[in-house]
């Protein structure tokens, strides 16, 4: 027995796995290097007004916090960020997510199923027990009754020749290592969630402040107004205008308060946890201005996405199953063992007398399913095909991203440039008009037009701030995670 065993053995261990080997396909020519470095042209007179900018208000210029990347080290986008707050909520919520829990016990499961298509590569040996009672009829003989005791130990064995068990633990690998991306792109998924969410509180938080400080401002106004009025300086219709114009921050006041709450509560869900108060770090504006994005960044990175890495996964899993589907086709080599022992009663059980064993070889041969496994490999086929044309949809989905996310790096950073320039500019603007109204020098119509202007640019400074971290983020999230080409 033990010599038939080892010479199928060594028949298996030479034998070939029927059907296609997975190769990735090529979905679009490679480029080297793409890049996010904003036009020289649109740079050098952004530098030039701004420069003029600082010159003329003094501002004085603080220091950069951004990391660099010079050194070809990984650069994890958080630190781009520069934001510990923003870094512990994050790892809060990778651990707590709940979408990230069922995407974890997925993996389990994956990898748990992927043990047990390996089972079918060895001989499968039980142990078996049974008490009977038998009557039999021998001819002239008449019935005979009698007692049977019976303990063996049995083995079963298909041998794998053509590879469809083998092709079939592929495909159960390649499908834990799906869930594994599966997992990854969740983690990703919260991660960028978290960060755009938390990007968006702080710049409500901006807004809210931009309200409130407005709606001071216009209150004070306003008083300056009436104390005027009172001196018979201005008629009552400037007094009621500037009532009119107390009304707009205040109402944005309240909005921002409203959306600030909803952003917390939808931050807090993220982390896993209920409703409550998010704690902060940075200001936006120090954030932004610490902001420092490598210039160039290798095109390969996308394929290191978990969405581009599972559907590759993917295609591999069903590539595999096509082996599997054609060798169902072929003649099944079966192995079957039984030894133990035979006895009417227990005190003559496991003697030599009693010894009872069997070893069969067979084979299986299908002659006629009605169709079923020829089907069968043509729908393995098809959903090979299937596999395929999803994941050459994901890469040029994967390519599209990176490519807009890119752009909203490099036109957010502009944008943001000109109103900074912009709210500088008002800032300035609305001094000299306060200062002229006091003087009796214009009329209240140019103060408010001053306000008004101010407020609507330091609203969009806000937003175009956001709106310039959260496209860093979607660029983190288009590339997979990483700046580097071999991180994970």
């Amino acid at each position: 027995m033990r010599k038939s065993i080892l010479a199928l053995t060594l028949v298996l261990a030479q034998s070939c796995a029927v059907g296609p080997s997975y190769k990735r396909p090529v979905v679009a020519p490679e480029t080297p290097q793409v890049t996010i470095r904003t036009p020289d042209s649109v740079q050098a007179k952004l530098d030039t007004v701004v420069h003029l900018r600082d010159s003329l208000l003094r501002t004085p210029e603080k220091p950069s916090l951004a990391l660099r990347s010079g050194t070809g080290e990984d650069v994890a986008w958080l630190n781009l960020l520069q934001d510990t707050v923003l870094v512990q909520l994050v790892r809060h919520a990778v651990i707590q997510n709940r979408d990230v829990v069922l995407a974890t016990a997925r993996v389990r499961e994956a990898r748990a199923l992927a043990g047990a298509a390996k089972g079918p590569l060895f001989p499968q040996l039980y142990a078996n027990g049974a008490a009977s009672t038998n009557q039999v009829v021998f001819g002239s003989l008449g019935t005979q009754t009698y007692d049977a005791l019976r303990v063996t130990g049995d083995m079963q064995w298909e041998i794998d020749f053509w590879g469809g068990i083998r092709r079939s633990v592929q495909a159960a690998n390649f499908d834990a290592a799906a869930q594994k991306e599966g997992e990854r792109a969740v983690v990703l998924t919260v991660v960028s969630d978290v960060a755009a969410a938390y990007v968006d509180l702080r710049a409500l938080d901006d807004e809210l402040a931009i309200s409130e400080r407005t709606l001071e401002s216009r209150r004070e106004t306003l008083r300056i107004a009436q104390r005027r009025f009172s001196q018979g300086l201005i008629s009552e219709l400037d007094v009621r205008q500037f009532e009119a114009e107390v009304a707009g921050p205040a109402a944005a006041v309240a909005a921002y308060t409203r959306l600030v709450s909803q952003k917390e509560n939808q931050l807090r869900v993220l982390l896993g946890e209920g409703p409550g108060v998010i704690p902060r770090g940075l200001p936006l504006a120090e954030t932004v201005r610490g902001l420092e994005v490598p210039d160039s960044l290798p095109s390969s990175l996308v394929s290191q996405r978990p969405d581009v890495m599972k559907a590759d996964r993917e295609l591999a899993a069903a590539t595999a199953r096509i082996g599997v589907a054609t060798a169902n086709r072929l003649p099944q080599f079966l192995v079957t063992g039984s030894y133990g022992t035979q006895a009417t009663n227990t005190a003559d059980l496991f003697r030599t007398t009693t010894e009872i064993y069997l070893l069969q070889g067979g084979i299986s041969i299908p002659l006629f399913t009605g169709g079923r496994l020829v089907n069968e490999q043509r729908a393995a086929q098809a959903r090979a095909d299937q596999s395929r044309a999803a994941y050459e949809q994901t890469v040029l989905v994967a390519l599209r991203e990176v490519g807009d996310a890119l752009v909203g790096v490099r036109t957010s950073r502009d944008q943001a440039a000109a109103l900074d320039l912009q709210v500088a500019a008002l800032m300035r603007a609305r001094a000299l008009a306060d200062m002229r109204y006091q003087a009796g020098l214009s009329s209240y119509l140019d103060l408010l037009d001053a306000e008004r202007a101010l407020f609507a640019s330091e609203l969009a400074q806000a937003q175009t701030r956001q709106l310039q971290l959260v496209s860093v983020v979607q660029l983190y999230k288009a590339l997979g995670g990483s700046w580097t080409e071999d991180a994970n």
